[in-house]
């Protein structure tokens, strides 16, 4: 996880899901964009698995786990 530009503190990490209609790549651009909304500095983000929802044999949905990084001030 991109952490280099904290020399000394701490970190948080959360986990989330992030979830799209598009693709795998958008899933995890969902979850970094709504996370900032109430997350400030959010500074790396680390996939963690892939999954989606299927429906008559087709692709309806694209999740990705996350754990998104942020510093602690």
């Amino acid at each position: 996880m991109a952490t280099s530009d904290i020399n000394a503190g701490a970190i948080k990490i959360v986990e989330l899901v992030g979830i799209s209609k598009k693709s795998f790549e958008d899933a995890v651009a969902q979850a970094v964009k709504k996370a900032s909304v109430s997350i400030k500095g959010i500074n790396g983000v680390e996939i963690i698995s892939q999954s989606a929802k299927v429906s008559n044999g087709k692709i309806t949905s694209y999740r990705a786990n996350v754990k998104l990084a942020f510093a602690v001030k």
